[in-house]
């Protein structure tokens, strides 16, 4: 007796909906199962379970796919949009508002932010934090903070204006040549247009923001809005009246920060000292 194919949900998910639409053209090539895995070279099980949505999507996956049946990027598009959901809760909406935003303002406290972040710097600082994870999970973790930086590839990409804490330059983090290569990323970045730097050094003292990163986004067509985040949680404000009040300890953080050509002198200096 032939087992019953599962039925799929493409509504539920992008995962489920990458599924689903593997799972028709292979069908409409006339490809079974084991045929497509034996073309792709790869195993039965994980192209059943990818299509049913029951396993991760192996990340090399996708572009085998779009040059296998030519699909112009489809999966890869399917891809990127299930990585996304693959944010915690608490982060997923700021991620989406971030793509829509066309001005960034950043504090960052502890680490180079995500957007900014050279990929050995990135993979470091995801297995400090995921110390019983895989290879797999850390590069899965990895392609998903990766792929919000393609806002900055985009056409018209928004500003994004960055006070980067002194203790996130002078921590070490995957070692010298690893810190010298996320600082030149900095550097390389704000050459640009539309990314600015500043520093702010330990000899600022104390702040409004000691407590964690802050991030303002501004949108053409809607308030500014707030994010505070510390290592595993954050929380977005809408609020008008607190809102302000988050803007103005960002306003007061940049009034003391180096300035934009200081600061880049300043990386350039720690960069040879490294």
């Amino acid at each position: 007796m032939v087992a019953q194919e599962r039925v799929l949900h493409p509504d539920r998910s992008a995962r489920d909906l990458f599924g689903f639409q593997l799972r028709k053209l292979r069908k409409q090539q006339g490809l079974s199962l084991a045929m497509l895995a034996d073309e792709l070279r790869r195993g039965k099980t994980v192209i059943a379970d990818v299509e049913t949505a029951d396993r991760p999507i192996p990340l090399d996956l996708p572009n085998e796919l779009d040059r296998f049946f030519q699909t112009d990027g489809l999966f890869a598009h399917l891809f990127k949009l299930s990585l996304r959901e693959s944010f915690p809760d608490w982060s997923r909406r700021y991620v989406e508002l971030e793509r829509l935003a066309y001005e960034m303002r950043k504090y960052s406290a502890g680490t180079f932010p995500g957007l900014w972040q050279e990929d050995d710097y990135g993979l470091a600082l995801i297995r400090f934090g995921n110390p019983r994870a895989t290879d797999e999970e850390i590069a899965r973790k990895w392609a998903s903070r990766k792929a919000r930086q393609e806002l900055l590839a985009r056409e018209d990409p928004p500003l994004m204006w960055v006070i980067l804490d002194e203790a996130v330059v002078r921590r070490p983090v995957g070692g010298p040549e690893v810190m010298r290569q996320q600082i030149q990323r900095v550097l390389d970045l704000t050459e640009r247009k539309n990314s600015i730097v500043q520093v702010l050094p330990f000899a600022a003292g104390g702040h409004g923001a000691l407590g964690g990163s802050t991030t303002l986004l501004d949108f053409t067509d809607g308030p500014r809005m707030a994010y505070l985040e510390g290592s595993d949680a954050g929380q977005l404000i809408d609020h008008a009246p607190k809102v302000r009040d988050i803007s103005l300890v960002y306003n007061l953080l940049q009034v003391r920060a180096l300035s934009p050509e200081a600061s880049r002198e300043w990386l350039h200096r720690v960069q040879e000292e490294i």
